[in-house]
């Protein structure tokens, strides 16, 4: 059983559906030859991600018969992506979504119909131009991270042009690459597109427009493109950047993905590592809950991913369900169970998940404390998406994600995830005495600060900008040491670039105080206090 089966004569379909994988119900030659012709859609970013979760959506909205183009993909920045995991197989994939169940779901995903390299030192890049030139064209999109965004000095002053002949010239980062072709299609004729991002990252939209007018708004000072072509942009009649929220984790090719293929006699399981350490295969493989809610504000219409579960609506609503995840319904949960669950000497969040301590303590941050606050954005209910996060996705066996890898970063994460909560008990005049799980989160992050676990034993805390600097602010506190001053306490808890706000100010440091004194009482005091606490609340 190989992908490129599909497109020969030699495809044995029952083989395929009786060993459960579901195949596409569409004529893929005659989507190709379409899109080719009239192309609606181009993604940059040609990642997991994006088969798993953009062109796998897609791939539903052909299968209903209602659609008849697919997308084409352009990668900006690791080029092997195209040559390893895109042509051997024709550009078709394989999306297993494992479930938390213990099931899988094999779903062959051929809505992408060509990939190409998108650098003027490729070929490929003249068909990018014509793309754009193309009145058909209606959104770009991208999954190319939120440091794909950004853009440095150098690459600015570079001409929007590459040569013809000679030396290749023209931006080598990600957003120079796009708005050299956006110009493309201003001289078109200043025709229609929506510039449409699907990173998860706060109002992605804006990232994308402030990088394509870092470069138009040089090269019209660098008198490179006229001044109408940066009006061009900013005329919403013509050019928009809507707002999206995207949820669903596509971690590297696992292994037991890859032996379960085998033996049902699929060959294409091979990994694939590129110089530059990207890990990808033929196969993509997913948790199966998944989200993506876009703002409704395209100018030359849309792709219906709405047929295959993308929800459209408002920027007020997208806005809203950014809100309900990041503060309330799944990244606050995330980070109070990886602070405990390093200390406790866990590896997988889904071991956690067994715990009951632990899982009663961010069922609990969730639903108790956060909950009263959040806005319903109306959409997506928010308990029905903390019950998915709860029962569903953190419990799953199949993904491998590690405390250690949430902790990354936490000072960062601190005031959006539980500060943002903790502003609007206070805005709002609510009763204070109900928070007790965030509180005892904050007072965790104290005591993971010192880098011993609960049994005694040190371990390494997750990178961070500011690790060694709050690191310092706990040096005078010893695990296990009675009677030991915890003034030091004070200027930690005061920090509003790492809390979001005073958190004495806002009624809460002495009750941390408290806490984080039971917590460094000595070895089993971190168990003791969380199960403590969980119990009462």
């Amino acid at each position: 059983m190989k992908l490129n089966d599909l497109l020969s004569g030699n495809f044995n379909a029952a083989e395929w559906e009786a060993k459960g994988y579901e195949l596409p119900k569409f004529d893929i030659q005659a989507v190709r030859e379409k899109t080719a012709k009239e192309p609606t859609w181009v993604h940059f970013g040609g990642g997991n991600i994006f088969r798993a979760f953009p062109a796998a959506i897609l791939n539903d909205a052909l299968n209903t018969g209602q659609y008849d183009r697919g997308v084409i993909v352009a990668e900006t920045f690791d080029f092997e992506v195209i040559d390893k995991a895109y042509a051997p197989y024709k550009n078709l994939s394989l999306c297993v979504n494992l479930c938390s169940d213990g099931s899988i779901e094999k779903k062959v995903i051929a809505s992408v119909t060509e990939a190409l390299k998108a650098d003027p030192q490729f070929p490929d890049w003249q068909r990018l131009v014509e793309i754009f030139r193309k009145p058909s064209l209606q959104m770009i999109s991208f999954t190319i991270t939120e440091k794909g965004y950004t853009w440095n000095e150098a690459d600015l002053k570079t001409s929007p042009f590459p040569s013809k002949g000679g030396v290749t010239q023209g931006p080598k980062f990600a957003m120079g690459k796009v708005c050299a072709l956006l110009y493309e299609r201003y001289q078109a004729g200043q025709l229609p597109l929506t510039v449409q991002s699907m990173d998860n990252c706060s109002h992605n939209g804006d990232r994308v427009k402030a990088g394509v007018m870092a470069y138009a708004e040089r090269w019209v000072k660098e008198e490179l493109v006229p001044a109408e072509f940066l009006a061009y942009l900013k005329d919403e009649t013509k050019v928009t950047f809507p707002w999206s929220m995207i949820d669903k984790i596509t971690p590297r090719p696992h292994e037991k993905v890859k032996e379960l293929l085998a033996k049902d006699g699929f060959e294409d399981n091979d990994y694939i590592e590129t110089e530059k350490h990207t890990f990808t295969a033929p196969f993509v493989n997913a948790e199966e809950v998944q989200y993506l809610v876009i703002e409704d504000n395209y100018t030359n219409g849309r792709p219906p991913l709405n047929l295959g579960g993308a929800l459209y609506t408002t920027r007020e609503t997208v806005d809203k369900v950014e809100t309900m995840k990041v503060t309330t319904c799944l990244n606050p949960l995330h980070t109070a169970m990886s602070i405990y669950g390093c200390m406790l000497g866990y590896t997988l969040i889904s071991a956690e998940m067994k715990d009951e301590d632990l899982r009663a303590f961010i069922q609990k941050i969730g639903y108790m404390e956060a909950m009263p606050v959040v806005t319903d954005p109306g959409v997506l209910n928010p308990y029905e998406f903390i019950g998915a996060v709860i029962n569903r996705r953190l419990p799953n066996p199949f993904m491998p994600d590690a405390p250690q890898r949430i902790a990354m970063d936490t000072s960062q994460k601190l005031p959006i995830r539980f500060g943002e909560t903790i502003k609007k008990y206070v805005a709002r005049g609510l009763d204070m005495s109900n928070l007790v799980l965030i509180p005892l989160t904050l007072a965790g992050y104290a005591r993971y600060l010192k880098g011993i676990k609960d049994d005694g034993t040190p371990f390494e805390p997750s990178p961070d900008p500011m690790l060694a600097e709050m690191q310092a602010s706990v040096a005078p506190l010893e695990v296990g040491k009675a009677d030991q001053d915890y003034s030091c306490l004070k200027k930690l808890y005061s920090r509003k670039d790492v809390f979001g706000l005073d958190l004495y100010e806002a009624g809460l440091g002495e009750q941390i105080e408290g806490m984080v004194r039971e917590l460094y009482a000595g070895n089993g005091a971190v168990r003791a206090t969380l199960h403590k606490y969980v119990v009462a609340r």
